[in-house]
């Protein structure tokens, strides 16, 4: 017990790298979780934006929260069938079996959707400068804005490791993507709130993404983030929290 509680981060490490090795060699992944945003922010911008008004010089400025959400989202299918391949071929058995860190396995996987977003990330903020994109933000704004979108992409992971452990089928393991997708298209990434009508616009600003984005959008541009920030962390903690404490239990009935 001693020799895996001393060697937990070693083994984290080790499932880390494993878990980037299958990322690397997924060009679907790649395609999906940063070719895709890219091109719906091309398509916005460069299409779609000049009908759209919101009260920004360069449409792109108002985009970028939601498009950086939007690449987050996307990751959590694939987090969600890794899990479930794993499951499937009776990887955490195996390890399991082994005088390693039981939880190090899963972490990889977790870790793995922070790393891989991150990089993801960085280049869709490099195409948008491409674009017109251009902030005021200084060093500590920038730092908040990427402690804001690691504590989402957690959120988001522990949320997708529970159909991907739990599901039956391949198919059961995706269908959290539909949801999680769903949720930054009704918000405030696209257009202000207060251009839909009473029914979306209600839910659009009681849901986790609008104060999300509402938070990183005032920080990008030296804004006063107001209550939204404390909303955008209550929701991401309160979830993540909730979904870490279903997924462990989820894992640890796996014998």
């Amino acid at each position: 017990m001693q020799t895996v509680k001393t060697y937990f981060f070693p083994d984290m490490g080790v499932m880390l790298g494993r878990s980037l090795r299958h990322v690397s060699r997924s060009l679907d992944t790649i395609i999906t979780v940063t070719i895709m945003p890219i091109a719906m922010m091309l398509l916005f911008v460069y299409v779609l934006g000049g009908a759209i008004h919101t009260g920004t010089d360069h449409y792109v400025d108002y985009l970028l929260p939601g498009i950086l959400l939007i690449a987050i989202a996307n990751s959590a299918g694939y987090v969600s069938y890794r899990l479930f391949t794993d499951v499937q071929r009776g990887i955490f058995e195996r390890f399991n079996s082994m005088p390693i860190a039981r939880s190090a396995a899963l972490w990889g996987h977790v870790l793995t959707s922070l790393v891989s977003n991150a990089m993801s990330l960085v280049v869709i903020i490099l195409v948008a400068l491409l674009m017109g994109f251009r902030s005021p933000a200084g060093v500590l704004n920038w730092l908040a804005i990427a402690g804001i979108l690691a504590l989402f992409t957690m959120m988001l992971t522990w949320i997708a490791a529970i159909p991907g452990l739990s599901a039956k089928t391949v198919d059961g393991a995706g269908v959290i993507a539909y949801p999680i997708h769903f949720l930054p298209l009704i918000s405030s990434a696209f257009v202000p709130t207060d251009t839909m009508p009473a029914a979306v616009r209600a839910f659009a600003e009681h849901q986790p993404v609008t104060p999300i984005v509402e938070t990183i959008r005032a920080l990008m541009f030296n804004q006063p983030v107001g209550k939204e920030i404390w909303v955008a962390m209550a929701w991401c903690v309160a979830i993540t929290i909730w979904a870490y404490i279903f997924a462990m239990r989820v894992y640890n009935k796996r014998g």
